[in-house]
């Protein structure tokens, strides 16, 4: 076994510095010697045999049971160093995604039941884990970090007045929020463009959540949250924006899902469509993750987006992409999350806080070093809706700063009231 994993290893392993160390005690060093130097250790033969079999899934169930340990450098670290590879792919690794590939369709069947039950798997875990690691508002999705020292609050507040901007809404405009999250984002639409919210999820977690901020901020009136499927929420809307919930559709359910945004969106109605994509072609799943943390998920390419949306009728108006913005916002929750990570053992046990720091530090990676980034889509059902330029983007946002400016303020009060 120990020729075997020198052979294999060393093959894959072409930058970077690692050194292993087998379960039978043997030690090599794979990687050009670039760098920092990490160093890990398999403790059983099975871990080593079932991560040669298929190290996609296996080297994440590996550190989970403790059979595959850092023992120099962290988790992160060493998988920067994996991920970093570039071309240099296995052929088993190429055979086992081709497979993957063939059966993906299947995997992501989203039905309305199935898709319900996906996002409990996750978002309806205990709230005091999020809390570890999110900011105050609770945006679990790629910040926007208009600086290098932009903290992870205001990064997320950044990214709530960066599409407000792009949506142009105006008081009293409905809007909708497909997959709603705690509530943060049509929480603040709503308290500074003074539209009318209605945000829908399929977490009972997140729904009392939000529900419960928007009656502690008086905005019940004009922000509610449903525990509905945006395939049954009656329209129409004159906005629509959807934050971090399209990776859950499915790549056979993307036709429904712009028909059904089109057939809600009103005439001269936006949508702002932000997601995480790749920079290449369609692709699977990670099977770890889909296992683990996301069943059902998918990271979409473009290439499979755009057809879904000329289908539907409706224009791109617009296109941003965001690319090492997710990798620091993940770095932020990472760095929270090890710091508080005796609190997440308490709230379950040793293997789900390692599950969850492997969780964060591949996710960061995929970012950081292969390739994934995340795009916004402006979409209208005609010319003409938003302005020929992007020079609104910034005025708007401007405009909602000063905003954000005042409402932080206390009402001054005279003697005597």
């Amino acid at each position: 076994m120990d020729r075997l994993l020198r052979y294999f290893l060393g093959r894959f392993i072409r930058r970077g510095s690692i050194t292993f160390t087998t379960a039978s005690g043997a030690t090599f060093a794979c990687g050009d010697g670039t760098g920092i130097p990490v160093a890990a250790r398999f403790a059983t033969r099975a871990a080593e045999a079932r991560i040669l079999l298929d190290p996609e899934l296996y080297l994440g169930e590996a550190f989970m049971d403790g059979t595959f340990v850092v023992e120099q450098g962290s988790i992160a670290d060493v998988l920067a160093v994996l991920m970093g590879q570039g071309p240099f792919l296995p052929d088993f690794a190429k055979l086992q995604g081709w497979l993957r590939f063939l059966g993906r369709r299947a995997q992501q069947l989203n039905v309305r039941g199935r898709s319900r039950s996906n996002v409990a798997r996750h978002y309806d875990l205990d709230g005091r884990l999020y809390s570890l690691f999110l900011d105050a508002d609770k945006q679990y999705s790629c910040a926007y970090f208009e600086t290098p020292d932009t903290s992870l609050d205001d990064a997320q507040l950044a990214k709530k007045r960066h599409l407000a901007a792009k949506l142009l809404i105006k008081p009293g405009h409905r809007v909708l929020d497909i997959g709603s999250g705690w509530g943060g984002l049509g929480l603040y639409l709503a308290e500074m463009t003074g539209a009318d919210v209605t945000g829908v999820t399929l977490s009972t977690e997140q729904l009392q959540i939000s529900n419960a901020r928007a009656a502690e901020r008086n905005l019940t009136r004009s922000a509610r949250f449903l525990l509905q499927d945006y395939r049954d929420i009656p329209g129409p809307f004159d906005r629509i924006v959807s934050v971090g919930m399209f990776e859950h559709v499915g790549v056979a359910f993307y036709e429904t899902f712009f028909k059904r945004c089109a057939e809600l969106l009103s005439d001269d109605g936006v949508m702002m469509l932000h997601s995480i994509g790749r920079s290449t072609g369609p692709d699977v799943t990670s099977p770890w993750i889909r296992k683990y943390i996301f069943p059902g998920g998918y990271i979409p390419a473009l290439s499979e987006v755009m057809p879904a949306i000329e289908k539907a009728g409706l224009l791109i108006c617009d296109m941003e992409i965001l690319r090492l913005h997710y990798a620091e916002t993940l770095k932020a929750w990472r760095d929270r999350f090890m710091a508080r990570r005796e609190e997440a053992v308490r709230l379950y046990d040793e293997a789900f806080a390692r599950m969850w720091e492997f969780y964060l530090a591949a996710s960061e990676m995929s970012f950081r070093m292969q390739n994934m980034m995340n795009f916004q889509l402006q979409l209208t059902k005609r010319q003409g809706v938003v302005p020929i330029t992007r020079d609104y983007i910034g005025g708007e946002e401007a405009r909602l700063r000063r905003k954000e400016a005042n409402a932080a303020k206390p009402r001054l009060q005279l003697a005597g009231e």
